[in-house]
């Protein structure tokens, strides 16, 4: 993980599915929790789902926080 991976969780967008536009930090711990279990598809939006899903999973939200402010 790099420093401005938590930065692109704010910025992309889930760009399918029930919660296509929502931000990847925005997700719900439970569809990220599905993809944990499907597999999360590859390239960049795998791989920050899998970190988001680490976070919320992890209880490490408050790592978003000061990011959320700077918006």
């Amino acid at each position: 993980m790099q420093a401005e991976d938590l930065q692109r969780l704010l910025d992309v967008s889930m760009p399918y599915g029930k919660y296509k536009g929502r931000a990847i930090a925005d997700l719900p711990g439970n569809y990220l929790g599905w993809f944990a279990r499907e597999g999360f598809p590859r390239g960049e939006l795998g791989r920050l789902l899998a970190l988001m899903y680490e976070i919320d999973h992890n209880n490490l939200g408050a790592l978003l926080a000061p990011l959320r402010k700077n918006r």
